[in-house]
């Protein structure tokens, strides 16, 4: 049986506020195969963006652990966790939080070249994706010429530049129309059929949740499946 893409294990998040102590994750257990797609629903200061970062390494859990691709992250250093991060990892953001200075076909270069991609690989893994996107006849245009739907498809290319073994999502459609956050929604979906990446959202469109496999709910620090 192949290991799991992605694994909090006992997670636990506990923050210090003046004389208490408020726990925003207890005990939680989650395991994402690879290609599967998993909604993560739950009310506001449920915990749900704390986790998500737990699970992206840019917070450190209380107790607990998080396991990507089988790397335990606990114990990596600052910099190896960012390595794994960027190569194993992609991020979709209500806002798109692309580079303004930026074309299209830049942003989505990016993360490769971090990776230490040469410019050529960065350039036509960017070009393809775009093409995955419905975005080729944009390449060159700034994030301030696209509109909100192009600049969000053009923050999911740019997540899937480095072909993630999972993209984490925070509400994606949290800030688009309902007929365009419908257009992305079905760009996601079609792009984890095409590439088999696992997709972990974070979000309050029940319609979203709805098309992912399974929609866990965040109650009480732990994760119930629905």
């Amino acid at each position: 049986m192949n290991s799991p893409v992605l694994q909090a294990i006992n997670l636990g998040r506990v923050f210090n506020e003046a004389d208490t102590q408020l726990e925003i994750l207890a005990h939680l257990e989650l395991s994402v195969a690879a290609g599967e797609r998993v909604a993560i629903i739950g009310s506001s200061g449920s915990g749900k963006s704390t986790l998500l970062n737990l699970l992206a390494g840019l917070d450190q859990p209380t107790v607990g652990d998080v396991a990507i691709n089988g790397v335990s992250i606990s114990g990596l250093s600052e910099k190896k966790r960012a390595a794994l991060r960027n190569a194993e990892l992609g991020f979709v953001f209500q806002f798109h939080h692309l580079l303004p200075e930026f074309s299209a076909l830049e942003n989505i270069a990016v993360p490769m070249l971090l990776g230490g991609h040469s410019v050529h690989q960065a350039q036509l893994r960017a070009v393809e994706l775009l093409d995955q996107v419905g975005l080729s006849n944009r390449a060159k245009h700034k994030p301030a010429t696209l509109s909100g739907g192009e600049r969000q498809r053009v923050a999911i290319a740019r997540a899937l530049a480095n072909t993630p073994a999972c993209v984490l999502m925070d509400e994606p459609t949290g800030n688009l129309d309902p007929h365009t956050a419908e257009e992305v929604e079905q760009y996601l979906t079609r792009l984890n059929r095409d590439q088999g990446v696992a997709q972990i959202v974070v979000t309050h469109d029940h319609a979203l949740a709805k098309r992912m496999d399974r929609v866990l709910q965040l109650i009480d620090g732990k994760l119930i499946s629905l």
